[in-house]
């Protein structure tokens, strides 16, 4: 669906508990359409973030609106506007997966013959039709997570949020899952991730924000906070090891990582591999094979939090 407004904007968001403050005057927005990673390491302030747009926390400075529709003055627009997927197995245990999704659908008015097709279509496309009478305390913590999935979109949403979707789930689920999520953004859905998982957030996300401390470290696409970060890296293949030691000092200084097959530098960009070559030849180092690549985006996250995911 067309809007002119952004998909979700956030302008200075600041949340304190007490003498904390889980968020910071954040602010920016999310395209309509778009894949988009919330990344950062714990206690960035993703969730809090998360649980304002959901309606779930109160900010206590600044504005959350969902597709220009406010979430404290116009709740329940913006609530119809957003499913959120949590983190946490949440489901109540003593009822079955259709009687969840009927409940869920009676929270947003949704009921008839139409509603029904569609919860039908959310249970095959998850996986769930053949459990679908089954008490969710009876389920794997994989179908709880299919569950809540299905929960968060039984209102066909326009927004997606997924908080650690894959989180604990073993890799057919995972391919399910991301699947289905690439599918439902093609239709034209904002799909909103937060994940630990940095390589699925490089494959699928088109923009990217890095939190951290409860302030926007950076906000860019994918493909240029990838192009901005100012190192490569060389993986240097050996004939035999070699003894870091040996290595001459400008070697030394960009080795990342050393085992019996080689190592691997981290080498500003404007560094010839010409150069790299005569170092390693002052260095008598029998070379076997050398690979090049630019950072992966757990590199760069690493860079700007000084975190590992």
């Amino acid at each position: 669906m067309s809007t002119p407004f952004p998909a979700v904007s956030f302008q200075n968001v600041q949340k304190s508990y007490g003498d904390l403050s889980a968020l910071k005057g954040v602010s920016f927005d999310v395209r309509p359409g778009c894949f988009f990673g919330l990344l950062g390491p714990n206690g960035a302030g993703k969730s809090t973030l998360i649980n304002c747009m959901s309606g779930l926390v109160r900010p206590t400075d600044g504005q959350v609106s969902i597709q220009g529709q406010d979430v404290i003055k116009n709740y329940r627009e913006a609530r119809r506007l957003v499913g959120v997927v949590p983190q946490e197995l949440i489901a109540d245990p003593f009822f079955s997966i259709r009687e969840l999704l009927d409940i869920q659908s009676g929270y947003f008015a949704l009921r008839g013959a139409a509603q029904n097709r569609w919860i039908d279509y959310l249970l095959e496309r998850l996986a769930l039709k053949d459990k679908s009478d089954a008490l969710t305390h009876e389920l794997s913590g994989g179908m709880k997570r299919r569950v809540l999935i299905a929960m968060a979109l039984v209102h066909k949403p326009q927004v997606v949020v997924l908080d650690e979707p894959t989180a604990g789930v073993d890799v057919d689920l995972r391919k399910t899952l991301w699947d289905f999520t690439k599918s439902l953004h093609r239709q034209g859905h904002t799909i909103i991730l937060t994940t630990h998982y940095l390589e699925e957030a490089e494959a699928l996300c088109e923009d990217v924000a890095i939190m951290k401390g409860g302030e926007l470290k950076a906000l860019e696409t994918t493909d240029a906070l990838l192009c901005r970060h100012q190192y490569r890296y060389l993986r240097v293949k050996t004939m035999a090891p070699v003894a870091s030691d040996a290595l001459v000092a400008p070697l030394q200084s960009r080795l990342e990582e050393q085992d019996a097959n080689g190592f691997l530098l981290r080498l500003e960009k404007d560094i010839a591999i010409n150069e790299v070559l005569d170092w390693l030849g002052q260095s008598q180092v029998s070379v076997q094979d050398i690979n090049s690549r630019d950072a992966t985006l757990e590199e760069v996250f690493l860079d700007l939090t000084g975190e590992a995911q």
